[in-house]
Parts: C-alpha cells; sequence; structure tokens
C-alpha cells in the first residue's frame, strides 16, 4: 500500500496502529462485521465424558479470565505489555481489539460459527444442513455459566 500497489489490504493488531500512523484509513474491523469464534476450547468426545469436571472448570476459569479482562484495563494492558514486551500504547491497541472479540459469558457466536460451518460444507461440497449442535457441544457451558450465575444465550 505504501508504494501504491494495492489500495486496500488486511491488518492484523497489533499492525493496524502502524498502518494508522502511516496515514492510512481503517475502513471495518472484524468485530464490527460478525461475531467469529476466534479461539475457544476444545476437547475430543472422550475427554468431555470422561473429565466433564474438568472441562467445565477450564470453561469457567476462561470466563472469570475474560470478566477480569473487561474489569481490569490497567492491570490488563500491563499484563499485555509485559508478555509481548510491547510498549504501552502497542499494548492499548490489543486491549481495545481483544476486549471487543471477548465473549463475556463464554457463548459461542451463532452468527460467525454458522458462517464456518457453510464454509466449510462449501469446500467439502455437502449439501446437508449441519445444525451447530453437531459441531459443539454447549451442555457443559451451559452448567458452567449456570454456577457463575450467568444466563447464557
Amino acid at each position: 500500500m505504501k508504494q501504491g500497489l494495492i489500495a486496500a489490504t488486511m491488518v492484523t493488531v497489533p499492525f493496524n496502529l502502524q498502518a494508522s500512523k502511516m496515514g492510512f484509513s481503517v475502513l471495518a474491523r472484524p468485530y464490527e462485521l460478525f461475531s467469529f469464534p476466534d479461539g475457544g476450547i476444545v476437547a475430543t468426545v472422550r475427554k468431555i465424558k470422561e473429565k466433564p469436571d474438568e472441562i467445565k472448570r477450564v470453561i469457567k476459569a476462561a470466563i472469570k479470565a475474560n470478566r477480569y479482562i473487561r474489569a481490569d484495563r490497567d492491570g490488563t494492558i500491563q499484563a499485555v505489555m509485559e508478555h509481548y514486551r510491547t510498549d504501552k500504547e502497542r499494548a492499548m491497541v490489543i486491549y481495545e481489539f481483544v476486549t471487543k472479540a471477548l465473549s463475556e459469558d463464554g457463548s459461542l457466536p451463532e452468527n460467525g460459527t454458522r458462517l464456518i460451518i457453510d464454509e466449510a460444507r462449501k469446500v467439502t461440497k455437502t449439501n446437508r444442513e449441519i445444525p451447530i449442535s453437531e459441531v459443539a457441544d454447549l451442555s457443559i457451558l451451559r452448567e458452567a455459566q449456570k454456577e457463575l450465575g450467568i444466563k447464557g444465550k
């Protein structure tokens, strides 16, 4: 873009900060367009069946961590600076992006999950509809949410 060879490109955090400093405009941010399950907790069916309490504890810890991140902005920015060995300005950009993408209650964003399933159907040439419940078991998440006093989506 700097050389004028392309008009637009996708840039990840924190490189968007550098692009802004170079005078480029942000056209859209992923969280402004749709909710996408960018990460998550995965386990084998065997693990879920054999150790559901362990899975639930991990889910609850993740939800608590997401809530901490939102609740303690300064502490989280400091942790980002230390962990990634970066300056405060970059850590703040990372924080702002991450807090928009994090699920406060651990829920799976349905529209983004549907998008992933539909894209996988196209690639694999699968014609039948695939319900989210066939690729994601949310039962332990619901239990964890209930124990934390969260009304899940």
